[in-house]
């Protein structure tokens, strides 16, 4: 054997020893490879489906959202029939408002006049039924006296102070005609 060959022969050698001990990572390595390739196989087959069960189910969920839009876009169009309609019972309500200011401000003066007019008409009755005339006393105690009207608001505009007495010379003078009651017998002067 020449020194070539024996060179070769411990190559060879080498080379057994290496794969030999190579061999065996390489089967541990396959061993682990097709656990590998079994596990992927059957997360792949059971994943198919899950996946399609997930894709049901956004199927589904998309069907939902469209139901949910359409219901909203129903409730978004009623709510603005109510914000119309609450408007337009804002205006309802200043309009009542205003009416009821205006009537009160057209009937309160003149109930006003007719109330202290009737009392006033009571109160002489009553005193002339009672023969109990005016003195000329408490007639002159107020003359020239002022007193201020009563009157609200709009009103008041351009009224003033005005003399106690005035209102009772007109009194006496709607009053002061004496008118007889009654037909025939028994009449009597009021």
């Amino acid at each position: 054997m020449s020194g070539t060959e024996l060179a070769a022969l411990i190559a060879a050698l080498a080379f057994l020893l290496l794969v030999g001990a190579l061999l065996v990572p390489i089967l541990k390595l396959r061993r682990t490879v097709d656990a590998a390739t079994r596990a992927l196989t059957e997360l792949a087959d059971r994943s198919g489906p899950i996946l399609s069960d997930a894709q049901r189910t956004l199927d589904g969920m998309g069907s939902a959202i469209e139901q949910v839009h359409t219901s909203l876009d129903g409730v978004n169009a009623q709510l603005a029939r109510l914000d119309v309609i609450s408007g337009h019972l804002a205006q309802v309500s200043g309009n009542v408002a205003e009416v009821s200011t205006i009537v009160t401000g057209a009937t309160r003066s003149p109930l006003v006049k007719a109330a202290a007019f009737g009392y006033g008409v009571r109160k002489t009755t009553a005193a002339r039924r009672a023969g109990q005339p005016r003195s000329a006393a408490g007639r002159q105690a107020g003359r020239g006296r002022l007193v201020r009207q009563r009157s609200s608001g709009a009103a008041a505009v351009g009224r003033g102070l005005i003399k106690a007495s005035a209102g009772r010379g007109l009194f006496r003078r709607v009053s002061g005609k004496r008118a007889a009651v009654g037909a025939g017998v028994g009449e009597r002067d009021v």
